[in-house]
């Protein structure tokens, strides 16, 4: 089943919504913009139900969070009908709207809609190759000469920054603020002690250093 994460700080429309979904998906409830924050660091989701007016971190935000790394649908549920505010959240990259108060079939109707819009295009997307490095994003699945990786959480992110950008060399600070979203105060081994894993875990099916050491600068994925 497909996994909606609905995002709604009215308990009662939340749990309204939760009991119209869940017999047909998966359905995770926050409560808070920045509740919903620390899920989506950590967990996947086919489409969001998103209001806009939240507690800690807004609505607004959030679509400009999620879109700087994802392309997960959002469907915005607001009481806002203010065109000026409509235009700015589908320009920060929301792909369709329900205003409150709202009808149960239109909503049913209108997520069908975007998940099957999704289908296509989430199909392409999640899958990134790289040599013999194939991920696919939607499954969590790695492959290197069409054989299965286990890879930890963290481990999987870090490889999936050097395949969406296999020609940069990314520096500590770019991993690690990117992967645990903290700043890198350039004394910590953690980087370096993922990457060892993660080479150790090709070496296992080649001799090829999979991601090399640009001395001086960071590390880069090794495909040649």
């Amino acid at each position: 089943m497909k996994k909606i994460l609905i995002v709604e700080d009215d308990n009662n429309i939340n749990n309204l919504l939760n009991d119209l979904l869940e017999t047909d998906y998966y359905v995770t409830q926050a409560f808070a913009g920045s509740e919903a924050k620390r899920l989506l660091v950590n967990e996947d989701f086919d489409l969001i139900l998103l209001d806009l007016m939240l507690p800690g971190v807004s609505g607004e935000e959030l679509i400009t969070e999620i879109r700087s790394k994802k392309s997960t649908p959002i469907i915005v549920i607001t009481a806002k009908n203010d065109p000026t505010v409509l235009s700015d959240v589908f320009d920060a990259g929301a792909n369709d709207y329900i205003a409150k108060p709202f009808n149960t079939v239109e909503v049913t109707a209108r997520i069908r809609n975007q998940l099957k819009s999704h289908v296509g295009e989430e199909t392409e997307s999640s899958l990134l190759t790289a040599g013999n490095i194939k991920l696919n994003d939607e499954t969590h699945e790695v492959y290197y000469q069409d054989q299965l990786l286990s890879l930890t959480q963290k481990e999987y992110e870090i490889l999936k920054c050097f395949l969406t950008h296999p020609k940069k060399v990314f520096t500590k600070a770019n991993l690690y603020e990117t992967i645990w979203q903290e700043p890198y105060f350039g004394d910590d081994n953690t980087i370096t002690v993922h990457i060892s894993r993660l080479r150790n875990k090709f070496q296992v099916f080649t001799d090829q250093e999979v991601i090399k050491t640009i001395w001086g600068v960071g590390f880069q994925l090794n495909t040649g």
